[in-house]
């Protein structure tokens, strides 16, 4: 799978400063392929990533769908989590969410 960053645009100020635009990630729907799991000890993001999709750099994915906020990685020892399952259509999502 592809870096979620490959299709943001860039943007210039009126100095001629580039930064990203905002990546604005779809909403993840709750399907039948999601696990839902309970969080142990030592358990984060990436590792879950790594387990569930075989990437760490997915770990985006489960933040996402279970609304954890910006600087969140690891996970409270018997926290649900649900770990979505079909992957390829919310990265498409994020293909096709428009920029701000």
């Amino acid at each position: 799978m592809a870096n979620r960053y490959q299709d943001t645009k860039i943007k210039k100020d009126s100095t001629g400063t580039r930064a990203y635009k905002p990546t604005i990630y779809p909403k993840i729907s709750i399907e039948n392929s999601d696990i839902i799991i309970k969080s142990i000890e030592g358990d984060r993001l990436e590792i879950l990533a790594e387990k569930y999709y075989g990437d760490t750099s997915l770990w985006w994915i489960i933040a996402a769908a279970n609304n954890l906020g910006k600087g969140v990685m690891a996970l409270t020892p018997g926290e649900e989590i649900r770990i979505p399952g079909d992957t390829q259509s919310i990265y498409n999502g994020l293909k096709e969410e428009e920029y701000v």
